[in-house]
């Protein structure tokens, strides 16, 4: 969870990424903070921005240059202060203010280099991020709507930075080959788990692969709720949004 257990008992929940943004797009000794928050979300969700320019009929090229103009043009202040704080949901905002941008950008030449003046990041480096974890079918991409593609998308990344903390956390103390043995059981049923073999495969007590595959079950949930805490304004959005983010993975994803 993003918070802690303070001395009264009651979580407290720290100020997140998308609640600075909120928060800081009028103030301008927090304008810099919330530049950078949102230059943070940005990176970490650009996967369902061109996944939605493509789904609206763009070819690659054209998709990435939309894609690369469309997170120079949100980052200037302007874009801040038209966040609907009753719907505090990054993910709706970008959404959005994508769709806006791109009837904009229908009625406007772009003979400007990709990305305009600014350089924000490089393509290549987007591209060379680590494979997702969850793919999604030829099928759905050919057959859904953009916005489905988009929330689907935006499922996958989700549970993919969650899994990689995971597996950083696990390697930085040493157990890259547990978090290797047992990943792929994080969101399995307990009836679909034979403790059994993998006792026998990681040469380890049954009751030894039980506590750590619950442990790192736990660490995992609470990760995914930490990354899903990042794109709400209010903590009382967070189980919604992982519910209709599983929602969207459950059918779509193989």
């Amino acid at each position: 969870m993003n918070g802690h257990e303070g001395a009264n008992g009651p979580h407290e929940f720290v100020t997140t990424r998308w609640s600075l943004i909120l928060s800081a797009a009028n103030l301008t000794n927090e304008e810099q903070k919330a530049r950078d928050a949102l230059a943070e979300l940005c990176r970490t969700y650009w996967r369902p921005i061109f996944l939605f320019v493509r789904a609206r009929g763009y070819s690659i090229e054209d998709a990435q240059d939309r894609t690369q103009d469309f997170f120079v043009t949100i980052l200037k202040k302007n874009w801040l202060q038209h966040a609907d704080r009753n719907r505090g949901r990054f993910r709706s905002f970008l959404l959005k203010s994508l769709q806006n941008f791109l009837v904009n950008a229908a009625e406007k030449s772009h003979a400007h280099k990709r990305g305009g003046d600014v350089e924000f990041i490089s393509w290549d480096d987007w591209m060379a991020e680590a494979p997702s974890q969850l793919s999604i079918s030829v099928q759905a991409l050919d057959s859904l709507p953009p916005e489905r593609i988009f929330d689907l998308s935006w499922a996958t990344t989700v549970v993919d930075h969650a899994f990689q903390r995971l597996r950083e956390e696990c390697e930085s103390k040493n157990k890259l080959w547990l978090f290797q043995a047992l990943s792929s059981y994080l969101t399995n049923e307990r009836d679909e788990v034979s403790y059994a073999e993998l006792s026998a495969e990681l040469g380890i007590a049954e009751t030894v692969v039980k506590k750590q595959l619950h442990n790192m079950r736990q660490r995992y949930r609470s990760l995914l709720r930490e990354e899903v805490s990042q794109t709400v304004a209010d903590p009382a959005d967070v189980d919604d949004e992982i519910r209709y983010l599983c929602a969207s993975l459950a059918t779509e994803t193989r």
